[in-house]
């Protein structure tokens, strides 16, 4: 435990942040489970939308990172492509 006043602000500060980070992974992996479960192509192409802008803003600010983000709406879109 920390004893100094800054050190013990920035563990409240970590702890709070990791939590919204893993917050956001969940739902990033949940919506990608569900696009994958779509049988339309329509409501895939909705769901992918929804997905690439989380994956757009989770990279934006340090969630995952910039070339996992680009990698996973690449492989996310060439299935959306392969359902119509």
């Amino acid at each position: 435990m920390p004893n100094i006043k800054s050190a013990k602000k920035r563990l409240r500060q970590n702890h709070t942040r990791r939590e919204r980070n893993r917050t956001v992974r969940s739902e990033i992996r949940t919506r990608t489970k569900n696009l994958l479960q779509t049988e339309s192509s329509d409501d895939a192409e909705a769901a992918y939308r929804k997905v690439a802008s989380m994956l757009d803003t989770a990279a934006r600010k340090g969630i995952v990172s910039e070339q996992a983000a680009a990698r996973r709406k690449s492989r996310l879109a060439r299935y959306v492509k392969g359902l119509s």
